[in-house]
């Protein structure tokens, strides 16, 4: 089965063409431009250079989360719009899912961390198993020493990865002096794919598409700081 799948979660964001669950093609985008500037060519381009149609794509992945709200929404709804133009499915995946089957490394675990911006993080742990990723907890929004203090024994001896780690490098290292912290951020819409192809059976309808916001967007709280203070 060809798979597309998109990620508009970070700045960049990324592209991906599967293929019975082997990437490819796969390209981050033009962090200069906004998504909304970017797509549809992007996913234009991802078929020209993968040498397949639009119509030949039997199921959809996107990343359904947590991660910058506006781009959020746009790769949703970019999405839900080719889905339902083909008749097909969407298999909705969380960002930090991903991140942990996008990330090279050794450990039996693997703290996802994605910078939530404010001093937070949005984070959860995952387990390697059998060349799959499970998940060991739900995914969190909050300050990283919180993190690194509310689940220390999960925590110990896992590798971090993400900008989120990249970032609270020092807060990690003063809690774990010997922990793993990728330097990297891998592109992750080709995770995606490979995991909408090892799990057709999350596959939805496109209205069906349900956004992981783990904390409330931004302007909702704005909203409500206005109305307390009134």
């Amino acid at each position: 089965m060809l798979i597309l799948s998109l990620d508009t979660t970070t700045r960049a964001g990324s592209v991906a063409m599967v293929r019975d669950g082997v990437v490819v093609y796969e390209q981050s985008g033009d962090a200069s431009l906004t998504h909304a500037q970017r797509l549809p060519a992007d996913l234009m381009t991802a078929c020209r250079a993968a040498g397949v149609r639009i119509t030949e794509v039997g199921l959809f992945a996107v990343a359904a989360g947590p991660g910058s709200f506006t781009g959020l929404r746009i790769g949703i709804a970019t999405i839900q719009g080719l889905a339902l133009a083909g008749n097909r499915r969407v298999v909705p995946v969380s960002t930090l899912e991903a991140l942990a089957a996008a990330a090279v490394g050794d450990s039996p675990r693997v703290a996802a961390w994605i910078d939530a911006h404010r001093g937070e993080v949005f984070a959860q742990m995952f387990d390697r198993e059998q060349g799959s990723v499970a998940p060991a907890g739900a995914a969190i929004s909050a300050v990283a020493e919180r993190v690194l203090a509310a689940h220390a024994a999960l925590i110990h001896g896992a590798e971090f990865h993400g900008d989120g780690a990249i970032r609270y490098r020092q807060q990690i290292a003063a809690h774990r002096p010997t922990a793993v912290i990728a330097d990297d951020v891998p592109p992750l819409a080709g995770a995606l794919g490979v995991i909408a192809a090892r799990h057709p059976e999350r596959a939805v309808l496109p209205h069906a598409i349900v956004p992981i916001y783990v904390r409330r967007p931004d302007a909702e709280i704005a909203r409500d700081r206005r109305a307390a203070g009134a």
